[in-house]
């Protein structure tokens, strides 16, 4: 048995033993209890997820925070990528997807936190580090309240280190406008391949 089959055999034991729904049913039931935060119907297409960590230095990384990581769509591919040596800090707002992670994913570089994104300098330290190297999101910036997308993105841009980067996927092009303020070098794709289609968005800090 290929050793993906057998992780993923193992992820559903451990999921069944905690009392956790499936993927689609934890996803469908974010996004009917806050659509705001959650902001997609359905999970991002694996194409957008390999696109969008496709220009990630991995030998360059020692942390990585993902901001709504939901029911681990990125949370593992970047798993999968990221060194023995490293660490990845996902942040949550909602308790149902930290405890569908921590149920599911068994690995000593994985550390689930309750809390927002916009408080990424004090969850950075409380784990050892300084910086982020990256830093990836899909939180819908165009409908966060009032305020806290503009807090989430100059936060952002002070935990990076120069040379690291923020990745954004969003289903709306106003994402700029959060970004140009902090980071004048900004990459732009569009992944076609998902429903709906994605913008995606390299902020790199220089």
């Amino acid at each position: 048995m290929p050793a993906s089959t057998a992780a993923a055999k193992r992820r559903r034991s451990r999921a069944r033993a905690a009392g956790v729904p499936s993927p689609w049913v934890m996803f469908l039931k974010g996004f009917l209890k806050n659509p705001v935060m959650v902001g997609a119907v359905a999970s991002s297409s694996q194409r957008l997820v390999r696109h969008m960590i496709s220009k990630v230095d991995w030998d360059q990384c020692k942390l990585f925070v993902e901001y709504g990581p939901g029911v681990g769509t990125f949370t593992r591919p970047i798993l999968e990528h990221l060194g023995p040596d490293a660490k990845l800090v996902v942040i949550d707002t909602n308790p149902d997807f930290i405890h569908y992670l921590r149920a599911t994913i068994d690995d000593p570089r994985f550390f689930a936190v309750l809390g927002s994104a916009a408080d990424v300098q004090r969850i950075v330290n409380e784990h050892g580090f300084d910086q982020a190297d990256y830093i990836t999101s899909g939180l819908p910036f165009s409908t966060l309240p009032p305020g806290v997308g503009e807090q989430i993105a100059k936060a952002t841009h002070q935990v990076l280190r120069p040379g690291g980067a923020f990745l954004v996927y969003q289903y709306n092009p106003k994402v700029r406008n959060f970004l140009t303020p902090h980071w004048p070098k900004i990459d732009h794709e569009v992944e076609w391949w998902n429903i709906p289609p994605a913008q995606l968005w390299w902020a790199w800090k220089e």
